[in-house]
């Protein structure tokens, strides 16, 4: 009984402790994005987006691979085997510096073919891109031999440790706006230098954390392999890989696309939107990181009770968070741009509500991937989920060359496919972490619909009926939540959480009377 309210108690402070450092995290992006915009210009922070864009394809190995990392990491703790976790970190390093050696090899044959014969730059820029690219390699390279570090980090659920640790590169990242500006030499070349620099002190950074705090992250054996281990792992994280390269390919596939088909001001947009998305993905991502170690322990425990309550919890307090903020931004993103970065490219409005939606969808998805990680019996869900999402890329390339060349409509595609995705992963999962449909749909569908009907009405209606200046926009953010609170409370809650919630309130109000 207590074990599960232990878990809870961690899984609480963890979030607020990593709500705490992504605050921070947003108020550094937002003024360096502003900065970066206005020194680099729109056409290179194009550049830098579209041609760092292509190594960053190549960052679905990272991902994969960080995937992998913290599942065998975090199910070798859930059964308190310290042998078989030496083990399996000492094989995952190994796996991480090969994938590293590819990326090398892959980036300077066929990326580097593609970025000179494929892409839409200037020809005055041509030079600079290139820089950038060979610096991107290196950046790729760092941050995959880095990642086994950092899912330990997680998986022992240090979220302090990892609050500050990002919280560092964040700041690094500040101060280099102020180096940016004042650089004698090409900005664009200087930045991407820079941020090789931070990836590299970020890289011993995290090692020298590990090697203090973690004992199977010390006397790495590198010729000491484990076979079967080593397949085991290479197996998971490849048919990950699988799954990870369809969502690259939805987002960089998509990048690129809008350079062949338009210009570099049209991915400067679609730059500055994914910055933003990136930043309001955090509230998900930060409360799903605290509650990620948990689920995939509880699976390793077979204590499948606790694991569909915390996909039920996790599904629907992500969105709800997501909510919180996607509702006022994509209402009043016109004036949001204005204040944050002044003049912005054209279609950046747009591509941010749309993209906003993909996260919105995505509160739903990663859940199920954790679920499905947690099994290790991904071959057959990957071929799947992967196959159809990375469809997103030839649909979207068909539409622009034979329809219209509309570039909202890639994103609308993307959309659509998503919902189709997000079915499949269902039916595929669902089953093998012993939990009904009919369960997922009453306990999480039939709660977030009406929810997010409901709290979008009255601000949108708002919206609609006044002019936009200030004064709206403090409207729309002081009735947004409270319509979004009401919401979750009518519709958005079971039984016993609205318990929870009424017996927190008495607790409240009965510590003000005192």
């Amino acid at each position: 009984m207590h074990e599960p309210t232990n878990a809870n108690k961690r899984i609480a402070y963890n979030t607020v402790l990593l709500y705490v450092r992504m605050l921070f995290q947003v108020l550094i992006s937002l003024y360096t994005s502003r900065i970066v915009l206005q020194t680099l210009g729109v056409v290179d922070f194009g550049i830098n987006n579209v041609v760092g864009g292509i190594i960053t394809f190549l960052n679905f190995l990272t991902i994969s691979l960080a995937g992998a990392s913290s599942r065998y990491i975090t199910y070798s703790l859930g059964k308190g085997n310290i042998k078989e976790l030496k083990k399996v970190f000492n094989n995952i390093v190994l796996i991480h510096i090969f994938f590293a050696f590819i990326v090398l090899v892959l980036g300077e044959t066929i990326g580097l073919w593609f970025v000179k014969t494929q892409l839409n730059i200037p020809e005055t820029r041509e030079n600079a891109a290139m820089w950038v690219y060979q610096f991107s390699i290196l950046t790729s390279m760092g941050s995959l031999i880095s990642a086994p570090y950092n899912a330990a980090i997680i998986a022992h659920e240090k979220m302090s440790a990892f609050a500050y640790l990002t919280l560092g590169d964040s700041i690094l990242k500040l101060i280099a706006v102020y180096f940016l500006i004042h650089t004698p030499y090409d900005k664009l070349i200087f930045y991407a230098a820079y941020i090789l620099c931070i990836q590299i002190f970020d890289f011993f950074l995290y090692i020298f954390y590990c090697k203090r705090n973690f004992e199977e992250s010390n006397h790495l054996k590198y010729k000491e392999i484990d076979k079967t281990l080593f397949k085991e792992i290479f197996s998971f994280a490849g048919w990950t890989m699988n799954g990870n390269l369809a969502v690259f390919g939805c987002t960089q596939g998509l990048n690129i696309l809008l350079n062949i088909f338009f210009n570099p001001i049209v991915n400067a947009a679609r730059g500055i939107a994914v910055q933003v998305q990136t930043i309001v993905n955090t509230f998900n991502n930060n409360f799903l990181m605290a509650i990620n170690p948990q689920l995939t322990k509880s699976y390793a425990s077979k204590n499948y009770e606790r694991v569909h309550a915390l996909v039920i919890a996790s599904s629907k307090f992500s969105i709800y968070l997501m909510l919180l903020i996607c509702i006022p931004l994509a209402l009043e993103i016109d004036i949001v741009l204005k204040w944050w970065l002044g003049e912005y490219p054209d279609y950046t409005s747009t591509f941010l509500r749309l993209v906003l939606c993909i996260s919105l969808l995505s509160c739903l998805s990663n859940p199920i991937l954790t679920s499905v990680h947690a099994t290790g019996r991904i071959k057959k869900f990957q071929i799947i989920e992967g196959s159809t999402l990375l469809m997103v890329v030839p649909v979207s390339y068909l539409y622009l060359k034979f329809l219209e060349r509309s570039p909202e409509s890639v994103f609308i595609i993307h959309i659509i496919i998503e919902i189709i995705t997000q079915i499949i992963r269902l039916k595929l999962v669902l089953p093998m972490i012993r939990m009904s449909m009919k369960t997922y749909i009453r306990q999480v569908i039939f709660k977030v619909v009406p929810t997010f009907i409901l709290s979008i009405i009255p601000p949108t209606l708002i919206f609609l009926a006044t002019q936009q200046n200030i004064y709206t926009f403090l409207l729309i953010c002081v009735c947004s939540p409270i319509c979004l609170a009401i919401s979750i409370y009518l519709f958005g809650l079971s039984h016993a959480e609205k318990n929870i919630v009424i017996s927190k309130a008495n607790k409240l109000i009965s510590s003000i009377k005192l």
